[in-house]
């Protein structure tokens, strides 16, 4: 099914109106949808470097205002949506633990879902769940996805389909490495 759902998204990118599928997409994603929003970004941005940062654009303002969305979800819906979105990616038993330590590290657990391959409608869902503060949690959503996706448009701008590879294969794992890095050097000025 995922793979239907993938080769789904791809085949978006060919459509006349794929800058209104990639919004519906980021959207989507951001709250309930499995596959993310690169996927579809990616062949739209090789097609049109030119239009590279407003595509990036539209998948921000579309992945942001889903993950309030996302947000909602968890505030009002939890147990009759939010919780079988999340036992659906495997995230319910680690729900209750990660629900008591969540808002003390929401900053950084938005930051990194919004960067890294972790599944951002978790942390939406979450957010809303556990009371995050609403500002924080869109603001830091801006951020993340901000740099998410206008990273993903420069490299492509810059390189064209040359890059793809490294994209999709490593660049998740640099943000993650990148998220890490911050979150570890904050750590340590403020322990030592």
């Amino acid at each position: 099914m995922i793979q239907r759902l993938y080769d789904w998204t791809l085949s978006l990118a060919q459509h006349p109106r794929a800058l209104w599928a990639l919004a519906f997409i980021a959207f989507i994603e951001s709250s309930v949808f499995p596959i993310p929003p690169d996927i579809l970004m990616i062949p739209m941005i090789i097609a049109r470097p030119n239009r590279a940062f407003v595509i990036a654009g539209v998948a921000l303002v579309a992945s942001v205002l889903g993950g309030m969305l996302g947000y909602a979800i968890g505030a009002f819906a939890f147990d009759t949506i939010g919780e079988p979105i999340l036992a659906s990616l495997g995230k319910a038993d680690a729900m209750a633990e990660f629900s008591e330590r969540f808002n003390d590290m929401g900053f950084w657990a938005v930051l990194a879902a919004g960067v890294t391959p972790f599944p951002y409608k978790v942390i939406t869902i979450m957010s809303g769940w556990t009371g995050m503060p609403l500002a924080t949690f869109v603001t830091t959503s801006i951020l993340a996805r901000g740099l998410r996706f206008f990273i993903v448009a420069a490299l492509l701008w810059k390189f064209g389909a040359p890059i793809r590879d490294f994209i999709e294969k490593r660049l998740p794992l640099m943000f993650t490495l990148a998220v890490a890095l911050l979150i570890a050097g904050f750590a340590a000025v403020r322990y030592l």
